[in-house]
């Protein structure tokens, strides 16, 4: 006997589309405060042992981030990350085909604030990122901070994050069997303080630290583009210049993390807020740039690869904004 289950009610999914983004706001906003709290107090309980022995268990592993990660794809392909990209809604845009015999390095552009579609994209199953594109693992690069923090770093590896640092994306990129795709938000954490809506301005003039990676493992590069990106969330005026931006970039050289002053909406209002406005996104994913591989590449060569990027960045997004209703008379800018 077959048993059939009712669907869902509209309100209810709606309920469980908000829960799965107030999670991935709040894993990263409170989940590492409390995974630390949780490592400490248990030392002075009488389940001082779980810390103890995962103390043990986190100095062996400590370099495992550095070394691919540890994906768990039962969490990667979870129902709750589906909730979460039909909240926004989410869409992965596949541009041109993949070769899963080689390696790329996919530079992922704007950083928004929080990196939405970077996360649903790469670091889960919700968008079909393997089905577009079989044979590829995604892995997606996360400053190394986090991942000195006990438990969240295992949480963080589940989905495929790495560290963000040259050991951790030469493990990825020297694989002889191919089919790897390590995806760097190329902005990164300053680039953040820029992320409001109808903001296209990418900090991308002077990062070429990619483009020499991808040219001493002769990896391809393929651009990406996230449109909607920066609309999720509006941001306290921060113009370069301001005491709150020379705050925030004083901040930023200290902790390595930026802190935007943003706010959206709330859980049962909408006028104010730190969950995201329900404005969707599309990740539209470029076609492979060849790179010739040299150990060490000149400065003409880098900035040759890199002005290639630029123009095919450029490219991918003149010829995609209008299906996704940007102004004509908006263009990328780089700084």
């Amino acid at each position: 006997m077959k048993v059939e289950f009712a669907p869902l009610s509209i309100p209810l999914q709606r309920r469980l589309q908000t829960a799965s983004v107030v999670q991935w706001v709040f894993s990263f906003l409170g989940l590492a405060q409390c995974c630390t709290a949780a490592f400490i107090v248990l030392f002075f309980t009488r389940f001082w042992l779980v810390s103890a022995l995962y103390a043990a268990w986190w100095f062996i592993d400590r370099e495992k981030p550095r070394k691919g990660g540890r994906k768990i794809n039962a969490l990667r392909k979870s129902t709750i990350w589906r909730y979460m990209r039909d909240y926004f809604p989410v869409t992965l845009v596949k541009t041109a085909e993949l070769d899963p015999r080689q390696n790329y390095l996919m530079g992922f552009h704007p950083h928004g604030v929080l990196a939405a579609g970077a996360f649903i994209n790469f670091c889960t199953e919700a968008s079909g990122f393997s089905t577009l594109f079989p044979g590829i693992t995604p892995h997606l690069m996360m400053l190394s901070l986090w991942f000195r923090i006990p438990f969240f770093r295992d949480y963080l590896m589940s989905g495929g994050l790495v560290s963000s640092d040259k050991e951790s994306a030469s493990y990825v990129l020297q694989k002889r069997e191919g089919g790897n795709a390590l995806t760097i938000i190329v902005g990164g954490a300053q680039e953040a303080l820029d992320a409001r809506p109808g903001s296209y301005t990418l900090l991308l003039k002077n990062r070429k630290g990619f483009v020499r990676l991808a040219i001493e493992h002769g990896t391809p590069l393929v651009p990406i583009f996230s449109f909607g990106e920066n609309d999720l969330f509006e941001q306290v005026k921060n113009p370069k210049g301001s005491w709150l931006r020379q705050l925030q970039h004083r901040l930023q050289q200290i902790m390595g993390i930026s802190l935007p002053l943003f706010h959206a909406r709330g859980i049962f209002q909408y006028s104010f807020g730190l969950i995201p406005y329900r404005r969707p996104i599309f990740t539209v994913v470029g076609k492979p740039i060849p790179v010739k591989r040299k150990h060490r590449p000149s400065e003409e060569e880098v900035d040759q690869v890199h002005q290639q990027y630029l123009n095919e960045l450029c490219k991918l997004f003149e010829e995609h904004k209008d299906k996704y209703n940007i102004p004509e008379d908006k263009h990328l800018e780089f700084i």
